[in-house]
């Protein structure tokens, strides 16, 4: 959402506050003098309460205290490795807990917690219930579906004009770091409607994971163009590169389900120009979607090949992440697709495996050898909407606001409040757990700059704690060896020095579509993807290629034309 929205917004003031006022003490006539100037005093300090003015700052206290309900889900890692570790704190009285009490005069209050993570079944069952039911928290965390549902129902608060009012600068230039792309999708008729906790799009980036000892006993240099690609593919299918004289390992580990933050498609597509499962503006500025586009159609031929040469495993169609990473944990795939933290997990289990086996990131090439576009899908997924009522909606800003300073701020407390050493993932015993989008690829930038330097002692934060960890790494202890995957990503050939360098060549390229999906969207896509993953899947394995252009046609017929209209209908009132 553009800041001009923001500006024209916070002049409006709440037509239910005032609807309400006047409906108590205006008679058929309308409200006399006195009462349109209580009015106006009642629209000015709406929600205030019994509340002391002092909570009008973005950091200001509550006097006395108000109470705040979420529904929330406790993860295996906060269980495990920090309430596991931390004495005397609980998942409802903890140090974040106890510093939004003190410092905001804000009582957490959980409604319900689920064990697991935010995306395990039980605990999405658990949300719809909640949502179904009406009876919802004071603030709810929301998917883009469920915000314009609740929005649709006029069950929340419109937190436009809050937003400008309480959002702290940092928190408006940490929130700023993606674009417009999180407001816009939280912006419905006009209004922002949720406050989007915004998550890194550039973390997604792909890079090419290769076994470099593999490359160095076979002869073979890091890939420039996807004939390289497809050249070290071969030959790691093909030479034996784990010496054990038979015909056992693959090129390229994929997996059925084809995409994902390892082992997926999305780099290798890239290497083509195409972009399946992201929005694209074509030369008249139009959205098309990516998984059509005829540059898919090289792709797939491609990857056919290597099918039919034994560079891919032949039931790559039946086999998860899981499984696929215990073929690269025995040492029989050599090279993949994914994120920067691939190193960590599946490549550390080989690491372990085969302590001499050694793991690289390389950027992801092009067929022709320029500079490559690397996609990245929208990430932000997560919006905090208030529900309508609530006394005091500009809360959960202010919880945004002290969550940041005490991470990232002038105040930072890092080694308390983000990652202490017993327990690094203290950070997610807040229900707001914002940060900023490039903060990985700026520790490597301050680790790297030290590196080069020689001086370690100006390192602070994240940075800090990451050093330590490639320190701990080249100890050489037992304990150390299980950082391998931190030096992979950090180190001086690690994975975030190739998001800098994406970075600074500005090669990222961005999903356009980020709303709400759109009705058709909501009756027809997972028939859409279901549709082409076999497709795609049917080519990959030896299936005509022309099936691809059967499969753009029923596409179209069977709801795609219309949701590019509505994609494109948002996309016009998003530039409005």
């Amino acid at each position: 959402m553009k800041q001009k929205k923001h500006k024209v917004k916070a002049l409006s003031i709440s037509f239910l506050v005032i609807s309400t006022f006047l409906a108590a003490c205006s008679n058929q006539d309308g409200p006399a003098a006195g009462q349109k100037e209580a009015a106006k005093e009642a629209v000015s300090t709406a929600g205030a309460s019994d509340v002391k003015v002092t909570n009008a700052d973005p950091l200001g206290k509550y006097d006395p205290p108000i109470d705040v309900s979420f529904v929330r889900n406790l993860s295996d890692v906060v269980e495990n490795n920090v309430l596991g570790v931390l004495k005397g704190e609980t998942f409802e009285d903890n140090r974040w807990s106890r510093l939004y009490k003190d410092q905001l005069g804000i009582n957490i209050k959980n409604s319900w917690v689920v064990k697991g993570n935010d995306t395990s079944e039980q605990y999405l069952q658990k949300l719809n219930v909640t949502l179904a039911s009406g009876d919802l928290p004071d603030v709810i965390p929301v998917n883009a579906t469920q915000l314009k549902q609740l929005a649709d129902s006029d069950q929340i608060e419109d937190m436009t004009a809050l937003y400008e009012k309480y959002a702290s600068p940092l928190t408006k230039q940490i929130l700023s770091q993606e674009g417009s792309g999180p407001f816009d999708a939280v912006t419905i008729d006009g209004k922002l409607m949720a406050i989007p906790q915004v998550d890194s799009s550039l973390e997604r980036a792909m890079f090419i994971w290769i076994r470099t000892d593999w490359l160095q006993k076979l002869g073979l240099q890091p890939p420039k163009t996807m004939a390289d690609v497809q050249a070290i593919s071969k030959a790691f299918a093909e030479n034996d590169p784990d010496g054990n004289g038979k015909k056992d390992t693959f090129g390229l580990g994929l997996t059925k389900t084809l995409w994902g933050g390892a082992m997926g498609l999305e780099g290798f597509m890239a290497g083509y120009k195409a972009y399946p499962n992201m929005w694209l503006a074509d030369a008249s500025g139009n959205l098309v979607f990516g998984g059509i586009q005829p540059e898919v159609k090289k792709a797939l031929q491609s990857l056919q090949n290597m099918f039919k040469n034994g560079e891919l495993d032949q039931e790559f169609g039946t086999k998860d992440g899981g499984k696929v990473s215990e073929q690269i944990a025995s040492g029989k795939i050599g090279m993949e697709y994914g994120e920067q933290w691939n190193s960590i997990w599946p490549l550390q289990l080989n690491k372990n495996n085969e302590p001499n086996s050694q793991w690289r990131a390389f950027p992801i090439v092009s067929e022709s050898g320029d500079t490559p576009k690397v996609p990245l899908k929208f990430s932000t997924t997560k919006f905090f909407a208030v529900k309508k009522g609530f006394k005091h909606p500009e809360a959960v800003i202010k919880l945004f606001n002290l969550h940041l300073e005490k991470n990232f701020g002038a105040t930072a407390e890092f080694d308390k409040y983000y990652a202490p050493p017993e327990a690094e993932s203290v950070w997610q015993l807040s229900p707001v757990t914002p940060a900023p989008v490039k903060k990985n690829v700026e520790a490597y930038r301050a680790i790297d700059a030290a590196r080069k330097a020689g001086d370690f002692s100006t390192l602070k934060g994240e940075a800090k704690t990451i050093q330590s960890k490639l320190d701990a790494y080249k100890s050489a202890t037992k304990e150390g060896f299980a950082l391998w995957g931190w030096e992979r990503i950090y180190g001086p050939e690690g994975s975030e020095g190739i998001v800098d360098q994406y970075d600074k060549n500005n090669q990222f390229l961005m999903d356009k579509f980020v709303g709400a999906p759109t009705p058709t969207m909501v009756e027809r896509k997972s028939t859409l993807e279901k549709l082409m993953n076999e497709t795609y899947t049917k080519i990959i394995m030896g299936g005509s290629v022309d099936e691809f252009d059967k499969f753009v046609k029923d596409w179209a017929k069977l709801g795609g034309d219309q949701i590019t209209k509505e994609v494109n209908d948002w996309y016009v009132k998003t530039k409005k």
